[in-house]
């Protein structure tokens, strides 16, 4: 198990708050929340895949420059499943 939290310039803000997938086999749950900065909080059952939690968040916040409080709790989804729910989330938290 492996938690870390990173820190990204933002200044969109969103809507409002979303909660977007299930935390199980493969999947991955992501909580959204308007903030003034932007930081991810990160809980994952797979150690040592830091760089590339940071390269899929960089590529996602490069074309959403937001603002938010953003929680994630992995169960070993791929960095496709991880942009997915991120844009899930971030189109309920704009409705």
């Amino acid at each position: 198990m492996e938690s870390f939290e990173l820190r990204f310039s933002g200044n969109a803000p969103i809507g409002g708050r979303a909660h977007v997938g299930v935390v199980g086999s493969g999947d991955l749950e992501v909580l959204m929340e308007p903030a003034n900065e932007t930081v991810v909080s990160v809980r994952t059952s797979v150690d040592g895949f830091g760089m590339i939690w940071r390269a899929t968040l960089e590529r996602f916040l490069a074309r959403n420059p937001i603002a938010a409080k953003i929680e994630i709790n992995d169960f070993g989804a791929t960095p496709g499943v991880v942009s997915l729910r991120l844009a899930q989330a971030l189109e309920e938290a704009r409705r």
